[in-house]
């Protein structure tokens, strides 16, 4: 298998992150893709995923994969535990929701201001901008935040008792909060202190 990728950006981190808990880094080639530099626009990069975004899983057999989500399922289908996305129905669709609120709320929205109200990766990729989107996707964000920490008050994880794709999603987030500026608000205590246990988890290390 291989993996296109830009190491160190968010949703990149997402899938090392999986194939670390996987046990699965071993089994993989990276290729890095020059995402700053523009190459996940070219041609060749758009036969792999038109989407024109990093990460691509391939496949031995040429099918590529793309999308955190559908890679992770990939993945977590090959080998047993840990469970990332899931096992009985409930369980699945728990995941799979608070991936999403994940991904919207929070990962999503401090990209929305990462692109739009900043100089983001520069004019040549940042073609088009909308600051008042932007500022408007720095609320969302925020707001994402403390709906996580309401979540957290009552659980350990974000979909219940044990880590899984929804709390990847929620890591890579504050990673690219970051990035971006954008500060965990001082009182979402539930929040910092879930981000710190999930910092220590060895495959966050290694990724």
């Amino acid at each position: 298998m291989r993996i296109y990728d830009f190491k160190g950006f968010p949703n990149p981190a997402r899938v090392r992150i999986a194939l670390e808990e996987k046990a699965l880094t071993d089994h993989v080639e990276f290729v890095s893709v020059d995402v700053p530099g523009g190459e996940h626009k070219t041609p060749a990069f758009a036969a792999r995923n038109p989407g024109a975004a990093v990460p691509v899983l391939e496949l031995e057999d040429g099918t590529c994969i793309a999308e955190c989500t559908a890679i992770t399922e990939y993945l977590d289908h090959l080998s047993g535990e840990p469970t990332l996305t899931g096992t009985t129905a409930k369980d699945r669709a728990v995941i799979h929701m608070m991936q999403r609120r994940a991904e919207a709320g929070l990962l999503d929205a401090v990209a929305g201001y990462f692109h739009h109200a900043t100089p983001g990766l520069g004019p040549h990729i940042e073609t088009y901008q909308n600051k008042e989107w932007g500022e408007k996707s720095k609320e969302r964000a925020l707001d994402g935040m403390r709906y996580l920490d309401g979540v957290l008050a009552k659980q350990a994880y974000l979909a219940g008792d044990h880590f899984t794709m929804a709390d990847i999603t929620a890591f890579a987030g504050l990673i690219f909060a970051d990035f971006a500026k954008i500060d965990i608000p001082a009182d979402l205590s539930n929040l910092t202190s879930w981000r710190s246990c999930v910092a220590a988890r060895p495959s966050v290390k290694q990724a």
